[in-house]
């Protein structure tokens, strides 16, 4: 059977293919393996660039030929290495011999040696997994996390006096402004955002334990840490983690996790403030013709696209939780558990990208019932007590919180009327008396 949408497992590369298919060129098999040879000929050239002796006679012009090698990877390429995998059993020295081959076709088979000299796998694996993260960040995850944010901006601007009634606990409490509401989510998401902005994207980079020492034994006259720093920071942009074990200890990558976990939470809550507004009929959504909201009810049109959101982000999560809470742990100076879940790090990002998604799709097709938020506002009057009670209280009016008790909390309906009388009953001034029945659910929200 040939993979394809319809039979793949997982539903990101199945059924949501096509909005996450922008993430294969990061978290894919081939991405992984194209990352290797990359972060391979880098340090070959970096290693010319010393020069090591033997290398000294390299032909520094044929730099840019090596780095084809990498751009111009392809899955013919990618299929060659998994073939040579089939034999080695061992996935990045089936790198080491692919790039080997590369080198007899172009006459450099002299070198052919100082390909991964002296590192173990974990420095191609813990350089182009960051590496790999990192562009996937910056090319897919950000720009649909500011996508999502330039939404949410626009609806405070657009909603900026929309008086509502707000609820604790589910009851009437003081009226807000619905563009304010969702300003509480955009500042949320911004702070998050410079958190993560501020994880560096590490890397390890020492050899079979971390201490360069095949490197020291070879070439004991050379500053390898110096080396190593360089190499990681100049030439793939990461932070080099140092001292380590003989893997990256993960501790970024986990922080980098956590927070992109907590955007997501943040997005959860988000998704279900508006499903419930939904439900209570302060929007509509757009009706697109020829879609069924149930299989039973005619009539339905349901917030799926918050619910696809809600889930997505909940898997998302769970594997965000796993990866920072186990990649951090690994026995002694390894163990081989983190090599099975980093080839799982593109998964939570899909359910993520997806989620975002969805989460535009809803808030792209709400219409704002404002005839619903006013009468909210209208059927609860009693909302207003707080604001009464408290210029009261700065007039010195006797146990005013108690007054008003007496006057909401009943099972009557409270209106503009009773309010009003109630407001006649008190024995402070006539300006006193204006000032607080100019004040009704709707414009009583705050700052």
């Amino acid at each position: 059977m040939s993979l394809n949408q319809l039979n793949a497992i997982s539903p990101i590369d199945g059924r949501y293919r096509n909005k996450v298919d922008n993430l294969a060129p990061f978290f894919s098999e081939e991405a992984l393996i194209k990352y290797r040879v990359q972060v391979e000929i880098e340090y070959f050239i970096a290693l010319c660039e010393i020069p090591l002796p033997q290398l000294a006679d390299f032909d520094n012009s044929k730099f840019d030929t090596l780095r084809e090698i990498y751009t111009s990877f392809d899955t013919a390429d990618a299929q060659e290495i998994k073939d040579l995998e089939k034999t080695t059993n061992h996935d990045v020295k089936a790198v080491e011999y692919f790039i080997k081959k590369k080198f007899d076709v172009l006459g450099l088979n002299t070198f052919k040696e100082f390909i991964h000299f002296g590192l173990t796998s974990q420095d191609i694996n813990n350089t182009a997994i960051p590496l790999s993260m990192k562009e996937a960040m910056n090319a897919v995850y950000v720009p649909q996390y500011f996508q999502l944010l330039e939404k949410l901006e626009g609806l405070v601007t657009e909603w900026a006096e929309i008086s509502m009634l707000a609820r604790t606990h589910g009851q009437p409490a003081s009226p807000t402004r619905l563009g304010k509401e969702i300003e509480v989510f955009v500042v949320r998401l911004k702070e998050q955002f410079n958190l993560l902005n501020d994880i560096p994207s590490a890397a390890k980079f020492g050899g079979a334990t971390g201490n360069y020492n095949a490197h020291k034994v070879a070439y004991p006259n050379i500053d390898w840490k110096a080396f190593g720093q360089k190499f990681v920071q100049e030439k793939l942009g990461l932070h080099h983690s140092f001292p380590t074990t003989q893997i990256e200890h993960y501790d970024h990558i986990a922080a980098l996790f956590d927070c992109m976990k907590r955007i997501n939470t943040i997005v959860i809550d988000l998704d279900r403030d508006f499903w419930t507004y939904v439900s209570m009929d302060y929007f509509k959504q757009k009706i697109k013709k020829g879609e069924i909201g149930s299989s039973a009810m005619p009539h339905k049109v349901n917030p799926i696209d918050f619910e696809n959101s809600e889930g997505n982000l909940g898997i998302a999560n769970a594997i965000f939780e796993h990866l920072s809470a186990k990649l951090p742990i690994s026995r002694l100076q390894r163990d081989l558990t983190d090599s099975t879940v980093l080839r799982n790090i593109g998964v939570p990002f899909a359910h993520t990208m997806i989620a975002f998604q969805s989460t535009m799709k809803g808030l792209n097709k709400l219409l704002l019932n404002k005839v619903k938020f006013e009468q909210d506002l209208e059927n609860n009057w009693a909302v207003v007590a707080e604001a009464i009670q408290t210029i009261l209280r700065r007039e010195a009016y006797p146990n005013p919180y108690e007054a008003l008790k007496g006057l909401t909390r009943t099972n009557e309906k409270i209106n503009q009327q009773s309010i009003s009388g109630f407001i006649d009953t008190l024995e402070v001034s006539d300006a006193i008396k204006t000032e607080l029945k100019a004040i009704t659910p709707s414009n009583y929200t705050g700052i």
